[in-house]
């Protein structure tokens, strides 16, 4: 917490606006519009129902199929399910470890000899860094199909200049207590259609009608924020680039620290673009380092240490089983890639230098050790 959340948690208390309305949540929702450039924005009960949202705005129904990247948590693709549509697996490619443009025009390129195009694609900016949004911008274009942008992870990032998330037909970001910044639960929908928002906040308030009783025409949702924890976000956005500023700080302590070593390769960051750096990740090359990337998470653990493998590719989850999938090349499938050879490090905007110092170490002895036991042999 920033320190000052409790002030506006008090005022949402003494005027008693407890409930998912109030003035907390019409200036969150101004603030972020504002912070972000985008005409409006609606606070949610997370980035889930805020993609979910998304989508039922676009009238994405049971038959349809949508493009999602697949190097990302389940929750992007989730909402594809509850509207009844198809997801497509979208693979990686290595400058940004976002959707491929490569893969995600042969996939374009199939549906449309098929005469089934996608209804959207929903592009994720996985760890705070943004995907390569010019070229996958103009793919979707050519074919007239919308973007949903997940910068759930990517709230202060920015693209040639512009905020992360604003580059589709509609963006959303995560309040969740891991993000960078966090109401506990929550996320925002934000876009420049404000007719579009409009019906939004309509769907989250369980699309009542206007009507002097309860009367539904529409089915909804019950997804708007609270007032309460609108106060919270509001207080956390006033240190959101202090925020990024720390995570930049500890990825650099890491690149500095570790970046020389056999192997070791961190996410890059786009040129023309600031990540937040959310997440410190980097992949290890077992052949080059000696150790592979579940050995320096073993090492990691028996130090009390908390990191975690890149997310599993969604095309490789037991869930999705046979669903389509489009990997970079022929040859090359970059989400599987990092997936076995990813880790994610501690990031939190909180970390120590003493406790950061302490992970590297670890990482440095694990792999000093391993090129030992090489010369030994």
């Amino acid at each position: 917490m920033s320190g000052n959340e409790q002030r506006y948690i008090d005022e949402a208390f003494e005027t008693n606006w407890i409930a998912p309305l109030g003035p907390n949540i019409d200036e969150f929702e101004k603030e972020i519009a504002h912070y972000v450039g985008v005409n409006e924005a609606v606070a949610v009960s997370s980035g889930t129902a805020a993609i979910h949202l998304a989508l039922s705005l676009l009238d994405v129904k049971k038959g349809d199929t949508v493009f999602c990247s697949s190097l990302t948590f389940v929750a992007s693709a989730n909402p594809i399910i509850y509207q009844g549509a198809d997801p497509v697996f979208i693979d990686s490619e290595l400058d940004t470890w976002n959707m491929s443009p490569e893969a995600l025009e042969k996939a374009f390129k199939d549906a449309s000899s098929e005469g089934k195009l996608p209804k959207a694609v929903i592009v994720v900016n996985l760890y705070g860094q943004s995907a390569k949004m010019e070229e996958i911008l103009s793919i979707c274009n050519q074919y007239g199909v919308p973007i949903i942008e997940d910068a759930a992870e990517s709230l202060g990032s920015t693209y040639k200049g512009k905020a992360s998330g604003t580059f589709g037909k509609f963006g959303i970001y995560s309040f969740n207590g891991n993000k960078i910044i966090t109401t506990s639960g929550g996320g925002m929908l934000i876009s420049e259609d404000i007719a579009g928002l409009k019906k939004a906040r309509f769907l989250a308030t369980q699309a009542r009608d206007p009507a002097p009783h309860y009367q539904h025409s529409n089915i909804g949702f019950n997804y708007r924020m609270s007032n309460i924890l609108a106060g919270i976000g509001r207080a956390q956005l006033e240190v959101l680039k202090h925020r990024v500023e720390a995570r930049r700080l500890i990825f650099e302590k890491y690149f500095q620290e570790l970046a020389h070593l056999p192997g070791v390769y961190f996410m890059p960051e786009l040129e023309n673009t600031q990540s937040n750096r959310w997440l410190t990740a980097l992949t290890i090359n077992e052949a080059e380092a000696g150790v592979s990337v579940r050995d320096v998470l073993h090492a990691l653990t028996e130090e009390n240490i908390e990191a975690r493998p890149v997310w599993k590719p969604l095309h490789m989850q037991p869930i999705f089983q046979g669903a389509k999938y489009y990997s970079h090349s022929k040859s090359e499938n970059i989400s599987e890639y990092l997936f076995e050879n990813g880790i994610c490090l501690p990031s939190g905007s909180n970390l120590t230098d003493e406790d950061q110092i302490r992970i590297i170490n670890c990482i440095k002895e694990t792999l000093s050790l391993a090129n030992c036991r090489k010369r030994c042999v």
